[in-house]
């Protein structure tokens, strides 16, 4: 039976692993390399080799309650969008509220994952283990979770751009990117259009004399700022929203896209991607729109070669004098220390049974958790898979056999990318509430909308209309907690707190949230309509309440 489990990393990923290992009475052992917790979200004046690095002018793309762990809503007092050092901060009250540091061993790095003789009994681990001054040692564990990520390896392709040995000026990985000291004046061309490569554009093009962003294929481009000044990721990413999605794709993406347009031309400013919005990620920037129409920023096609200190681009066009190159070209996902055989590739992903477990173990006691990619906040993802693994680690929970766990994988892999465009860099996305839905009813977690609408209609309208936060996966089953009504119900207070710096004197109405309101109330009446007319598939329900047989 599982009990010490070893786990790998303590950012956000490898917090919410310690913790639900504890919810489950099993012992974690932490293991983080460096000197402190909080993974991406932690600066570090010099990139340090193997870890992931942030510029100091990060802030999250995900609204503080669509980040948060299921059961620790964020101050009311942070911003919506947090800086890194206010991300950072919430993961610190995280590990404390829950004692989580005591289970971190700082400074230790895992160099070496291997099973244990009789492994097909025991299903057991060797982990080794480097300390800072260098001294090795051995420990046997009964379960492994890996949550080191994937932003550590910058992918670097220089064979894909000609002449760039001869590039007389700077060039460097996005990885290395601090601030935009040293770059006064200069002609700058940041290669690649994804998160990292919008902000460093802004970011360089402030002091620059010019900054070009270079794209093979365009991206989205949307705000964090919504309708009314609300955080966007709170509109549209609701229960409902997901259904009508599921029932009208393409009409819902063409409207999306429209809407994305009547905001910026996407094709006036030559970012219009060649997928649709839903395919791929897209790039989360306020600043970039206003930077490419007062000239700061110009966005170019691929670069095809380098001639010296000139770009060639695919269109043609020459840019002569260029002083430094910027490649945001993502990242190559790497687990040096686990054996060959457990990073099969299946497509571009890992072969993964609901990319956490390896369907080819005799035991299923490793675990790859946060090592995935989906249109929301990666921590909520994270944590489920989390909350599912230490319960199969357990016993509670009995995977499929290994023919049924790699049939899946063949076919989720094919429908993944029929959906969305992976790749080498993106090598794999789900669809956020219907994954998380997925694991949650395997955990005995998932809402049931129907139940509470019986029961308490006021959450439930909540649950199926609002924003689809973390906390509804807190509300029954096991690791239910009492506080997660609560947390739904204030959600918007705290999304307004921090909003209301200066008192103005008028009626107290959120204009912003009238019309959101009317649809929501128009959505419930649709949604209630639909459930009476199919009422016999709720009449289970139904016999469980007397008070109710009266009206069929």
């Amino acid at each position: 039976m599982v009990h010490r489990v070893a786990v790998i990393g303590a950012g956000p990923s490898g917090l919410t692993s310690i913790k639900a290992c504890l919810d489950e009475g099993l012992e974690p052992t932490c293991f983080e390399s460096s000197h402190d917790i909080g993974g991406l979200w932690r600066f570090k004046e010099t990139p340090e080799l193997g870890r992931a690095n942030i510029y100091p002018s990060v802030i999250i793309n995900s609204s503080k309650e669509m980040i948060s762990f299921s059961d620790f809503p964020p101050p009311a007092h942070l911003p919506n969008h947090m800086l890194h050092t206010e991300v950072l901060l919430y993961l610190r009250l995280y590990a404390q509220a829950f004692n989580l540091l005591q289970h971190i061993n700082f400074e230790t790095t895992v160099v070496d994952v291997r099973q244990v003789q009789g492994f097909a009994v025991n299903g057991q681990w060797e982990v080794e283990t480097e300390s800072r001054d260098g001294q090795r040692r051995i420990q046997v564990f009964d379960a492994v979770m890996v949550c080191t990520g994937h932003f550590t390896k910058p992918h670097l392709p220089l064979q894909d751009f000609p002449g760039i040995a001869e590039f007389p000026g700077k060039y460097f990985h996005s990885w290395e990117y601090c601030n935009a000291n040293g770059l006064d004046g200069k002609t700058v061309v940041v290669i690649g259009v994804g998160n990292s490569g919008g902000d460093i554009a802004v970011d360089i093009s402030r002091v620059a004399e010019k900054v070009y962003l270079s794209t093979r294929s365009g991206a989205w481009l949307v705000s964090r700022v919504g309708p009314g000044g609300i955080p966007a990721d709170l509109i549209g990413t609701s229960r409902m929203d997901m259904m009508i999605k599921r029932l009208f794709p393409s009409q819902v993406e063409k409207m999306v896209e429209k809407k994305l347009n009547q905001t910026l031309d996407h094709t006036l400013y030559g970012l219009k991607p060649k997928h649709g919005f839903f395919d791929q990620i897209p790039v989360v920037n306020d600043e970039l729109p206003a930077r490419i129409i007062a000239g700061r920023v110009q966005v170019k096609p691929n670069v095809k070669s380098f001639c010296g200190s000139s770009v060639v681009f695919d269109d043609g066009s020459i840019l002569d004098k260029v002083d430094v190159v910027v490649f945001a070209t993502g990242y190559n996902y790497s687990f040096p220390f686990l054996p060959s055989a457990l990073q099969a590739k299946c497509g571009h992903r890992l072969c993964l049974y609901k990319h956490v477990f390896h369907p080819t173990l005799t035991k299923p006691t490793l675990a790859v958790v946060g090592f995935i990619h989906g249109l929301g906040a990666i921590n909520p993802l994270a944590e489920m898979q989390a909350r599912w693994a230490s319960r199969v680690f357990k016993g509670l929970i009995t995977l499929p056999s290994k023919e049924a766990m790699m049939e899946e994988i063949k076919t989720d892999t094919a429908t993944m990318h029929q959906k969305f465009a992976c790749s080498e860099r993106n090598p794999l996305q789900v669809e956020y509430i219907p994954y998380l839905d997925s694991l949650a009813e395997l955990v005995g977690a998932r809402p049931n909308v129907l139940r509470l609408l019986l029961r308490d209609p006021q959450l439930a309208l909540q649950v199926l209309l609002g924003p689809s936060t973390p906390y509804q996966y807190r509300l029954t089953g096991p690791g239910q907690w009492p506080g997660a009504r609560e947390a739904i119900l204030t959600q918007w207070d705290r999304v307004l707190k921090p909003l209301r710096t200066r008192v103005v004197s008028e009626p107290e109405i959120n204009r912003s949230l009238t019309g959101p309101r009317k649809l929501m109330i128009f959505s419930a009446a649709i949604f209630l309509c639909c459930c009476f007319y199919k009422k016999q598939k709720i009449m289970f329900l139904l016999s469980h309440l007397p008070k109710f047989k009266t009206m069929w």
